[in-house]
């Protein structure tokens, strides 16, 4: 990990970023900056270009202009794999889970890049295998616990409910034990007391696992009680950015998400 100067504070730096397909254009001259520690969110109507920056985060699309920066160092051109290795994981709208293996294998499976064993040891399942295949179970479990699935750990993930599954996603995203977590829609298509279990688990990765969050959710209840900070896009642009209680009352932000008229 770089080290920094006097930006040190920001996790990561969103600058100038411009992503646009064909004519276009998802995300024109957007800037962010996240701080170490902090619950960011990012809001917008459908289409404003929100899982657009998730995606060039992510390094699934690379922007035509701009920089992303992580803890000091540039992102845009890194590979998909290499990014999530340098302490970045995602939890997808849509959930991209093993469906026929247990909660526990879909968080093992996240772990692959941290087990630091070799073919032979992985053959026989012996020495420093069976020690590493211990301590990231040891992990795995740690997150169970987190996220109340002890229940469910051994069934096959394509047996849950939408909202365990939702659950077993964000803990997938865990187990790759990142420094800044993106959570894409966290509580959509859940019932409330899903959704106020999903903001729990959200404060307990924040405060207790010492992880950054961004998070893209239409949810305002939920953006405005767990947030430091929230950026507001509108047709790919940038149109505010603050305190939950500065964007709930910025007469732009009501027009533009909640389509009212202003005066």
């Amino acid at each position: 990990m770089a080290v920094l100067g006097k930006e040190s504070i920001y996790k990561l730096e969103i600058a100038n970023l411009t992503m646009s397909f064909g004519g276009i254009v998802a995300v024109q001259n957007v800037s962010i900056r996240v701080r170490e520690g902090e619950i960011y969110s990012i809001i917008g109507p459908n289409g404003a270009g929100k899982t657009t920056i998730f995606n060039c985060i992510s390094g699934i699309y690379r922007p035509q202009t701009g920089s992303i920066k992580f803890c000091g160092q540039e992102l845009v051109g890194t590979k998909p794999h290499k990014i999530s290795r340098a302490g970045i994981a995602r939890a997808f709208q849509n959930i991209a889970l093993f469906q026929g293996m247990t909660v526990l294998d879909n968080m093992m499976a996240a772990r692959g890049h941290l087990q630091n064993y070799g073919l032979a040891a992985a053959t026989f399942f012996m020495g420093r295998c069976l020690k590493e295949e211990v301590k990231n179970r040891d992990r795995v479990e740690d997150i169970v616990e987190l996220l109340d699935l002890q229940r469910v750990r051994k069934i096959p993930v394509g047996g849950l409910p939408y909202g365990l599954q939702k659950r077993v996603e964000l803990g997938r995203a865990l187990a790759m034990e990142p420094s800044l977590i993106l959570v894409d829609e966290p509580v959509s298509g859940m019932n409330l007391e899903e959704r106020e279990d999903m903001a729990r688990y959200i404060l307990d990765i924040n405060e207790s696992m010492k992880t950054t969050v961004m998070i893209i959710e239409h949810d305002m209840g939920l953006v405005m009680d767990l947030s430091d900070t929230v950026t507001v896009l509108n047709f790919g642009i940038k149109i505010a950015e603050g305190k939950p209680e500065e964007i709930s009352s910025n007469p732009e932000v009501i027009t533009a998400y909640l389509g009212q008229t202003k005066n």
